[in-house]
């Protein structure tokens, strides 16, 4: 039945286009989107459809009409699935308006009021979300709930830009502690609030942030966050930040004959030199700037030449790589390093910044690689700046052996470590020195077990002089060379 009253909508509104198209002709003024600010009060308002993420539990919301809040007549039930529940893993889903979408120009902020059966985290919570463009997403994080009745507002980067918005809400929540449990929201709408005050957006989080780059490569303006300051209903003045989609900021370059921006925040670098890129909202400029430090032309890893029927590639665009969870496990709250991962002509190479320690892992949501028939592990390494004294950079390769956990008493581990040239003058082709591409190979051959491999970590513990540098990472992979 929804199909069809999709089709209907649709066709209904190409008709409605069509004659307001003929009347613009003849000078009459084009019908504009309905201003209705409601979402759910008593009830769905009109237009408005449920549509649950592909993944999530498709029916863990509920129209419920004995939990409300002030004894409205009906109020949002949420049921969150346990970990691991066949029907899905979390509740999630948008509400959009059928009707083409509505006018929210008026209005500064959407709010609700919640409660939970526990004292969750609401992970994701806004509106702007349509299953179509998602160009004006606002979303609040890890919002935290109470088993009482609060209320809670999600202000608008720019409301100016809101003419014809579908996405009028949308969440997605998981477990709590891996245990399920329920949440409800009650009189969601949009507002004009008086009190918003102190608007403040933000780039890379309100930090200045400098990248080196290269000519050709690629990066993006992140970290855009609004926040502004409200007063609850208790009278208390209150910090609110949300993350806002690049469509609500206007970005520029200090010199864009080093880098460019467009309307997205992507960044192209396309000479030598330095070029600040700022943003703003609504005219109010964003705290934060990504600072781009052109050295001018990149150096690329050597390509590897080992067949690609004898490697297992983890990171390489040379070869088709094996599924990996993340490149950076960030390790709180003792790890430092921070991703800088950059693309240069196509060519796509790992960045670490503020390095201490760093671990790469394929073994949570993907398999664990078996590198039985594997005789060796290697990876390209660059350090753009001058090495400091007492350095070393060290690569450990971990099995986790037959039980298949991470320090379960069985695991096997495999280590190279590359330092500064014992001759300055003189460096080898796997001393630890700046500007030059250096492998770090480990022979595998000999580990008792290497068919559960799963992390690879970078460290400096045994020469603290790399702690606090940037390098860069390219072509890691294993490969069989006992035919050689």
């Amino acid at each position: 039945m929804k199909n069809i009253k999709r089709t209907f909508i649709v066709a209904l509104s190409l008709m409605f286009v069509a004659l307001a198209c003929e009347r613009s002709v003849d000078g009459l003024e084009e019908p504009g989107f309905t201003e209705n600010p409601d979402v759910f009060i008593d009830g769905f308002s009109a237009g408005l459809e449920y549509y649950p993420f592909a993944d999530s539990d498709q029916d863990a919301f509920s129209v419920d009409t004995d939990d409300t809040h002030d004894n409205t007549a009906a109020s949002m039930r949420f049921d969150v699935p346990n970990v691991g529940d066949p029907e899905g893993g979390y509740a999630g889903a948008i509400f959009r308006d059928e009707n083409g979408g509505r006018d929210l120009t008026s209005y500064n902020a959407l709010t609700f009021y919640a409660k939970g059966t526990i004292a969750g985290t609401l992970n994701e919570i806004g509106f702007g979300q349509d299953f179509g463009e998602n160009d004006f997403v606002v979303s609040l994080s890890n919002t935290k709930l109470t088993t009482n009745w609060e209320q809670y507002v999600v202000p608008i980067p720019d409301a100016s830009l809101l003419t014809a918005e579908q996405g009028l809400l949308w969440y997605a929540e998981g477990p709590e502690d891996g245990d399920g449990y329920s949440f409800w929201l009650d009189q969601v709408k949009y507002e004009n609030l008086e009190g918003l005050a102190q608007q403040r957006p933000a780039i890379q989080n309100g930090n200045e942030i400098t990248q080196t780059s290269f000519i050709g490569s690629t990066a993006i303006v992140s970290g855009l966050i609004y926040t502004v300051n409200r007063v609850t209903e208790d009278g208390v003045a209150v910090d609110v930040t949300v993350n806002a989609s690049p469509a609500y900021y206007s970005f520029s370059s200090s010199d864009e004959s080093v880098a460019t921006v467009d309307s997205d925040g992507l960044v192209s670098v396309v000479g030598e030199g330095t070029a600040e890129i700022t943003g703003s909202v609504a005219g109010i400029g964003a705290n934060g700037a990504l600072i781009i430090d052109s050295v001018g032309e990149f150096v690329e890893a050597p390509t590897p030449t080992e067949p690609a029927s004898e490697v297992i590639s983890i990171f390489s665009d040379a070869y088709d790589n094996v599924p990996v969870d993340f490149f950076n496990g960030f390790y709180e709250p003792f790890q430092t390093t921070t991703s800088n991962d950059f693309t240069v002509n196509g060519n796509n190479v790992l960045g670490y910044d503020n390095f201490n320690f760093v671990g790469i892992e394929f073994n949570q949501n993907v398999p664990t690689i078996d590198a039985s028939e594997m005789t060796n592990f290697t990876m390209s390494v660059f350090f753009p700046d001058e090495i400091p004294q007492n350095s070393a950079l060290r690569a450990t390769l971990v099995d986790f052996g037959p039980d298949d956990s991470f320090g379960g008493g069985d695991d096997t581990q495999s280590r190279v470590t590359i330092t500064p040239p014992a001759n300055p003058n003189s460096p080898q082709p796997n001393d630890l020195v700046s500007g030059r591409w250096i492998p770090m190979n480990i022979d595998i051959s000999g580990m008792s077990s290497r068919s559960n491999l799963g992390q690879i970590v970078l460290d400096s513990d045994l020469g603290p002089g790399l702690q606090g540098e940037s390098f860069y990472v390219d072509n890691i992979y294993l490969y069989d060379n006992s035919a050689e």
